[in-house]
């Protein structure tokens, strides 16, 4: 009964332990340790492809030692600190970013979709909707990203012919895996997803509960139960029905305790952290540090949205945790991380960019005596 309590507090502690040192390091010595982390999370990802376990009808995770890694949660932060070292690195004089600069973030952030696209489509727009808002933050010009969206769609086309092709098959799209799952196209999950999503046009409260919808239609009804102000903390009626009501779909049980009011607050308090780190941003006199706690802050935020959206039906259904809410090993630590940095960036490249600006600032006092001949 405590094994998952105790295993959580665990998490938490190791989680507090990695801001505790991130936050006392200074961001000057991330650039070489982001390389090396960038590289980690490549081979975790490599491996979870080829030897992963299966969730979902795709490989996943691992397990190591007593946790289970999902290696796309750190493929994200990483290529969202990649893109801050190269932004930075690559900054005109005049303002903008190179043609160099966004060369290699195109096809940084489309050698990491590669990986993530197999896994599933969320989270491909979740990198792509993260590194598109850098590469505007960084000064890439409007022109240069319609080149990039573009880039974008033809390879993601690519990838659609080249599953349609691969699932024109019924053996290759009912081939069983080890373990009993299904490892067919992800294209005919996506469109499956996509149909649900569109519908018949029939209201929610009309449609028949099934198997396939069983999710999405307890979390609306937990959100549907919450009313403005909620059930209050613990009353949660749907908490014993909704399946992950703990991870994908928390943010349900969160309308349905606090109401209304309790899920706006909490999408207001993410949004407001996006603000924090724009202030801290403007505040650093160097690029590196103010890419870095932006992206550090979108990939908090963004994922939050994206698990915000797919629980109120604003998107179609998929599988997202919510930073620092919902249960989940790998989720925590990279929460984590990105707060350690950005803990980081506002302690010490604010603090020495508001010494200078004090030095520069500083006026000369002059006394009688100093015109004493």
């Amino acid at each position: 009964v405590y094994g998952t309590i105790v295993r959580h507090a665990a998490m938490l502690l190791a989680g507090f332990g990695i801001i505790y040192f991130l936050q006392r390091t200074p961001y000057q010595k991330f650039p070489k340790w982001i390389v090396l982390f960038t590289f980690v999370s490549i081979g975790m990802m490599i491996y979870t492809i080829f030897f992963g376990e299966y969730i979902n009808g795709a490989r996943r995770s691992f397990h190591f030692f007593f946790f289970s890694i999902q290696p796309s949660e750190f493929l994200k932060i990483s290529a969202a600190m990649m893109l801050a070292l190269i932004l930075s690195r690559t900054q005109l004089k005049g303002g903008g970013v190179s043609d160099a600069g966004v060369r290699w973030t195109a096809g940084i952030i489309l050698f990491f979709c590669i990986m993530l696209v197999p896994q599933g489509l969320t989270n491909t727009l979740l990198l792509m909707s993260i590194s598109l808002s850098m590469m505007l933050i960084g000064g890439t010009t409007f022109r240069k990203m319609f080149f990039v969206l573009v880039f974008y769609g033809m390879c993601f086309g690519a990838y659609l012919i080249y599953q349609h092709v691969r699932g024109s098959s019924e053996k290759e799209q009912t081939e069983l895996t080890a373990d009993g799952s299904e490892s067919g196209s992800r294209v005919n999950v996506w469109s499956d997803r996509l149909s649900n999503f569109w519908g018949s046009g029939e209201p929610k409260y009309k449609q028949e509960l099934t198997s396939d919808n069983r999710q999405e239609m307890l979390g609306y009804m937990a959100q549907a139960h919450g009313g403005m102000v909620g059930v209050g903390p613990g009353n949660s009626r749907e908490t014993s029905r909704l399946p992950l009501a703990f991870t994908d779909y928390i943010y349900s049980i969160v309308v349905e305790e606090t109401g209304l009011i309790g899920g706006l607050f909490i999408l207001a308090l993410y949004l407001w952290l996006l603000a924090r780190a724009s202030a801290i941003a403007s505040k650093c006199s160097r690029a590196f540090p103010a890419l870095l706690v932006i992206g550090m802050a979108l990939v908090i935020v963004f994922q939050a949205l994206f698990h915000i959206c797919i629980v109120t039906g604003v998107i179609p259904v998929s599988g997202q945790p919510l930073p620092l809410i919902s249960k989940g090993g790998s989720s925590i630590l990279v929460t984590s991380i990105a707060f350690g940095v950005m803990l980081s960036v506002s302690r010490f490249a604010v603090r020495n960019s508001a010494r200078k600006k004090e030095i520069k600032q500083e006026p000369v006092k002059l006394t009688v005596d100093d015109f004493d001949l």
